[in-house]
């Protein structure tokens, strides 16, 4: 039961390894999932928390967790959100914001006593001390110490939150407010106790391909060097054929479908002086439903995500075919989940349980010679930063459309995305068009990524050397692109075409 990852990684990946040979097997009883809880937390001495009890109690909610439920069997902590908190996890984290620390000289001047506006703050016999309970987190006393003794710990969780979406309960249990919440999942991987996760769909999945659906595999552009330069999408297909899907599709190929289409809405918007942005990335997507709605309904592309085309595009050809998205992005969960989309994937599997699901078939990736390539070298580049804008702009000289003037603003990241989109809201954005990836890098960089960005990237440039040159608009010739529709609402023009 060894994997790969360390510390909470390896708890969470194993757990969803052990709840996927469970579904194989059909064994999914009350009564394996509570004897599974004893096998990975045997005792009696803990390994991670304060007791086996409370270890017990999160391997129960992680159990849930990969049956797509939520964490807690409680009424009161039902939602529909994707990302979920498992209490008894994030009651391991501190509470205090601001903490006093060594640096402290007991000064007679007391600044930080003196700043405080809610009796926060007493004078010990070593140090000054803050009382929780009372302090309000101005950080007043901390800009007010002449020795910088006042530290402000922000907790990890709330510090990689893009949009502040993340609070605390009067027990510093962390809640999520789903108002806020563009579910790019970058609390996850920040959260060193491992207290937030994602519903998993691989039990759900695993009783499709069982029940003989024919399930399709979709593999994010970015997954090409995620498992190191040897293992290309060929070897990727081999294996999930080999699972049990009917067959895989590099969703490079909706990025060519996507590109080609907005390339219209780009060059039509240019001629009315209209900006726009992309529609690729579902946590930005979310960031502009949620936050800047004015600016979702104007300025937003309607075509959908390359996801989406693929899923479409399947379905066209295998009316009843089950279409699976394989990536590093949490937030392609909650596009999944959209009923406004139709025919979008029903299933979304993040590189983790990917390998998970690997690993309970007893798998493994290995090299394979089959030059498999349905995208051009454009749609696989759609998974780094500025590589939407790159083939869109690619598709519109395609066209014999003029884009020397065209000025784009590359977003990377949730700060330089809600940069972007509060300009674009006030009338102040020079650029044209805004590429917006909330993840830094791009996809590439998404929360469940496998690798480093940098052994990521390495990798990634060798196995993409070998793609050939093929052009966007002339590789969806082969494809039948009037069969389905390329629009978020799904209507479908008389005579559609990329072209």
């Amino acid at each position: 039961m060894i994997t790969n990852d360390v510390g909470i990684v390896s708890l969470k990946h194993l757990i969803l390894e052990e709840m996927a040979r469970l579904a194989w097997a059909g064994k999914l009883t009350s009564e394996e999932k509570e004897r599974l809880v004893y096998k990975i937390i045997p005792g009696p001495l803990a390994q991670y928390r304060c007791c086996i009890y409370k270890e017990r109690e999160i391997v129960r909610q992680r159990i849930r967790l990969a049956e797509a439920l939520c964490p807690s069997a409680n009424p009161e902590h039902q939602s529909e959100n994707v990302i979920q908190v498992l209490r008894p996890a994030c009651e391991e984290c501190p509470i205090s914001s601001y903490t006093v620390t060594d640096n402290c000289r007991l000064c007679v001047g007391k600044a930080c006593l003196n700043s405080c506006a809610f009796g926060a703050i007493t004078i010990g016999s070593h140090r000054s001390h803050i009382d929780p309970s009372k302090c309000r987190e101005c950080g007043k006393c901390a800009a007010a110490c002449p020795y910088s003794a006042i530290a402000h710990l922000e907790r990890p969780c709330k510090k990689a939150c893009p949009t502040g979406a993340i609070t605390y309960d009067e027990y510093g249990i962390c809640e999520i407010d789903e108002s806020k919440c563009v579910q790019c999942g970058h609390c996850i991987h920040s959260c060193p106790f491992g207290a937030i996760d994602s519903k998993s769909y691989l039990v759900k999945l695993i009783e499709k391909i069982k029940s003989g659906r024919r399930v399709f595999a979709m593999c994010a552009p970015a997954t090409e060097g995620q498992f190191g330069p040897d293992i290309s999408m060929a070897s990727i297909r081999a294996a999930l054929k080999e699972m049990g899907f009917i067959d895989m599709v590099e969703v490079g190929l909706g990025g060519d479908m996507t590109a080609a289409y907005e390339s219209k809405e780009w060059a039509q918007a240019l001629e009315e002086g209209r900006k726009m942005t992309t529609s690729c990335c579902p946590a930005f997507i979310n960031m502009l439903r949620k936050q800047f709605p004015e600016q979702f309904k104007e300025n937003m592309s309607t075509v959908v995500s390359p996801m989406c085309a693929i899923s479409r595009y399947l379905k066209a050809m295998y009316p009843d075919c089950v279409t699976v998205f394989i990536g590093p992005c949490i937030a392609k969960k909650s596009e999944s989940l959209d009923t406004s989309v139709p025919g979008n994937a029903d299933y979304v599997m993040t590189y983790g349980e990917f390998r998970a699901l690997l690993r309970s078939r007893d798998i493994e990736l290995k090299p394979v010679e089959d030059g498999y390539q349905e995208a051009s070298i454009f749609g696989k580049r759609f998974a780094t930063s500025g590589g939407v804008a790159n083939a869109v702009m690619e598709c519109m000289k395609e066209r014999g459309v003029d884009t020397s003037n065209i000025k784009l603003k590359k977003c990377a990241g949730g700060k330089e995305c809600v940069q972007a989109l509060t300009l674009l809201k006030f009338g102040k954005l020079p650029e044209d068009f805004i590429e917006g990836m909330v993840c830094p890098g791009g996809c590439v960089g998404g929360p469940s990524k496998h690798k480093t960005e940098m052994e990521i990237m390495k990798a990634r440039e060798g196995l993409l050397q070998k793609a050939d040159d093929r052009k966007v608009l002339k590789n969806l010739e082969q494809y039948p692109m009037d069969k389905f529709s390329m629009y978020r609402d799904g209507h479908l023009e008389s005579g559609e075409s990329n072209r």
